[in-house]
């Protein structure tokens, strides 16, 4: 679901201040705005729900509004390629949502959760040394001294495993569920930096 609009003379609107208190969700329409030019300019698109194919509503992304919600970006159709987790706020280019170039192909909403909780295992199908986990964690490696984590078991909610500590890197979203082996997230190796959990407001 989606609205195409042309590029508009009319300035964008102001972003939100800092330390405002956000609306309820219940009282927010989800949704992210793709813009084709930096600094929200050029023809832009609204979406509100997943959509596997954005090829036909635009041709390159230079920036994004994200009204509400959390949003999993993708560079190719079908939520394949290069993954990017975006929640509320302005993204006036692609560098800021540590994009590596325009192309964005898919977007998924993420489901909200009231809590978040998985638990991480140094090796394949759930062996070796187990950790619980339900805050953000910056780097894996300085608080658990795990440099690879090899399995998964999402228990509650969503979360984003970033490939470098302090959220860098290439980005996976795991959702509730089991992940023997770091190619059930589709991941090239089992390096892990740091994980976040995929919630709109802290």
């Amino acid at each position: 679901m989606g609205k195409v609009s042309p590029a508009s003379p009319s300035p964008a609107p102001p972003p939100p201040q800092p330390g405002a208190r956000p609306p309820s969700l219940s009282l927010l329409a989800l949704q992210i705005t793709f813009y084709e030019d930096r600094g929200f300019q050029g023809r832009h698109y609204e979406c509100s729900s997943d959509c596997p194919n954005l090829q036909p509503y635009f041709s390159r992304c230079n920036s994004i509004r994200v009204d509400s919600g959390c949003w999993m970006l993708y560079e190719q159709p079908n939520f394949a390629g290069g993954q990017y987790f975006l929640r509320r706020g302005d993204y006036p280019d692609y560098q800021q949502w540590l994009g590596l170039s325009d192309a964005v192909r898919s977007c998924r909403l993420i489901p909200h959760t009231s809590s978040q909780r998985i638990r991480i295992y140094e090796r394949e199908d759930y062996r070796g040394q187990m950790v619980e986990i339900t805050e953000d964690c910056s780097s894996l490696h300085d608080r658990f001294h795990f440099s690879e984590i090899h399995s998964f078991h999402v228990l509650e909610g969503y979360w984003v495993l970033y490939e470098l500590p302090n959220y860098r890197g290439r980005q996976y979203l795991l959702r509730p569920g089991d992940y023997r082996r770091y190619h059930d997230w589709g991941a090239p190796s089992a390096r892990v930096g740091s994980l976040r959990r995929a919630v709109d407001f802290y």
